[in-house]
């Protein structure tokens, strides 16, 4: 699916229909949501006879290899060699299909949004599905290229900070998955509290319950020294990505607060 557009097309598979006015289909936008989502979750089908989806955690990122012909993002999957998901991919291929069919999930919690009743109650939040098919990365210099990416999405320059490059034995242990995507999809809600107009207008209700949004974000605590470290000093690769991602986390947690609620769309005839 070409991705040099704006966004991702519209299709019966990844239309959002549930608020749909909190959907994207924005390139960008989903991307980002994946690429910053720690653990992605990867579902399958591993036997289409017994149809019960497994769903794995797994270490991926979004990238565009630059040797590539070809001009579509693609979602990069680090794995082990003997892996069931690898093994199927690679059946998949085999089989003459074009791959295995995938679904990735990412998923970030930005704020509890607290309101006047249990069930108004909501999160900030981003989140993003992908679908498509998985392949395994043959190309020697592709799959290269992917560690250093996946390893590089955990702490920016990572990889170039460590003893490269991976040895024969843990090139032959380590297998990259690409997903080559078909569709896609995000939502994402920021603001602050919204209710229902008969509950806006309950004085005894707006005098009695507290409302408002607790930012929520994921921070990084202070480097631990390992064992057998030798390094005196923490890296400035290491302490600037700390310092840095807590105040950007933090920022768009709590600007998020303070946004507007989103307004949903009013259907024609339907009441405002």
């Amino acid at each position: 699916m070409a991705t040099d557009s704006a966004t991702y097309p519209k299709t019966k598979a990844n239309t959002v229909n549930r608020y749909k006015h909190q959907a994207t289909y924005d390139v960008e936008t989903i991307h980002s949501i994946v690429n910053s989502t720690p653990v992605l979750h990867v579902s399958f089908v591993p036997d289409p006879t017994t149809p019960m989806p497994i769903v794995l955690p797994m270490i991926g990122q979004m990238g565009l290899f630059p040797g590539s012909q070809d001009e579509d993002w693609k979602c990069y999957l680090h794995g082990y060699v003997s892996s069931r998901l690898m093994n199927l991919a690679d059946a998949a291929v085999k089989l003459g299909e074009p791959g295995l069919p995938l679904c990735v999930a990412a998923t970030k919690v930005d704020g509890f949004v607290l309101t006047l009743t249990p069930n108004s109650h909501n999160y900030n939040y981003r989140s993003a599905v992908l679908q498509g098919f998985a392949t395994i990365v043959d190309n020697a210099d592709e799959r290269l290229w992917a560690m250093q990416l996946i390893t590089n999405s955990v702490v920016p320059n990572r990889y170039e900070n460590t003893r490269v490059p991976p040895d024969n034995a843990e090139m032959q242990s380590t297998r990259i998955l690409k997903l080559t995507i078909t569709g896609a999809s995000g939502k994402v809600r920021e603001g602050v509290p919204n209710d229902e107009r008969k509950d806006m207008k309950r004085e005894d209700v707006l005098d009695s319950v507290w409302t408002g949004v607790i930012p929520v974000y994921e921070k990084l605590g202070e480097p631990q020294i390992g064992p057998y470290n030798r390094v005196k000093n923490i890296p400035d690769h290491v302490r600037s990505f700390v310092d840095r991602e807590n105040a950007l986390r933090e920022k768009y947690a709590v600007d998020a607060a303070h946004k507007p609620a989103p307004v949903k769309r009013v259907k024609k005839g339907e009441e405002d």
